[in-house]
Formats: structure tokens, C-alpha cells, sequence
């Protein structure tokens, strides 16, 4: 497998931010990557940061965002948004590091709730870019 940034991935992900309400999303402490050859069948997964990790290498919150190459990129603009918006939501909002489970117990990630972020997305960055 080979794995490398991914900027195009990365300027997404900040407009997403930009025109989002995940407020609490420090857009500097994620980076985008972009495999090849991963064995996954998923579009994109998010990796976080344990504590553990953050204390003993003493650096802050930060999370990967990687992108399978196979899945990803022959995706519509829209359904990239959608994914990529689908990885955001599992981020919890104090950004510590961890990560939100699908079925979490607060909150649930589902096509509903990406659905709905993703209206807003389009929503402001409609009206932004008038």
C-alpha cells in the first residue's frame, strides 16, 4: 500500500469547515491522505490521536483523514462533500483526540445527519460564493 498527502483532499475539507457549523474542528490539526492498493472497501476513514500519544510525544489534538484511492476518487463533487462531511462527524466536539463511534451513544452518524450538514454545506457555499 502506498499512502500520500492529499492536498485536493485537504482544501475540501477546509471549505467544509468554512461553511459548516463544526465550529469546534481546528482545521490545522487534520491532515488528508490518499491510499493505494488498501485491502479496505471504505471510501474514506478517519484516524485519531490517543492521548496517550499526544502526552508523550507532547503535540497537540490532530486527526488523519485517508482517502482509498479505488473508492474515493471517481466520486461526484457532491458525494466526495458527503464523505468527507461523513468523517467530520466523528470528531467529538471537546477535539481531544478520540473519536465518535457510529453508533455513539450521544450521537449517531448516519446518511440522515451527513444529509443534513451537507444541505447546509451547499446552502452557504452557494451564498458565498455570489
Amino acid at each position: 500500500m502506498e499512502i500520500k498527502r492529499a492536498p485536493d483532499v485537504k482544501k475540501i475539507v477546509s471549505n467544509i469547515l468554512k461553511h459548516t457549523p463544526f465550529l469546534y474542528i481546528q482545521g490545522r490539526s487534520i491532515v488528508c491522505m490518499r491510499s493505494f492498493g488498501a485491502k479496505s472497501r471504505a471510501r474514506a476513514r478517519i484516524w485519531s490521536f490517543p492521548k496517550i500519544w499526544q502526552q508523550a510525544l507532547d503535540v497537540s489534538p490532530h486527526y488523519i483523514i485517508e482517502v482509498i484511492s479505488a473508492h474515493f476518487d471517481h466520486l461526484s463533487d457532491d458525494d466526495k462533500i458527503r464523505v468527507l462531511i461523513h468523517e467530520l462527524m466523528h470528531i467529538p466536539k471537546n477535539f481531544s483526540g478520540a473519536l465518535v463511534p457510529h453508533r455513539g451513544i450521544h450521537k449517531k452518524i448516519n446518511h440522515r445527519s451527513v444529509e443534513t450538514v451537507f444541505q447546509i454545506y451547499k446552502q452557504n457555499d452557494y451564498s458565498h460564493s455570489r
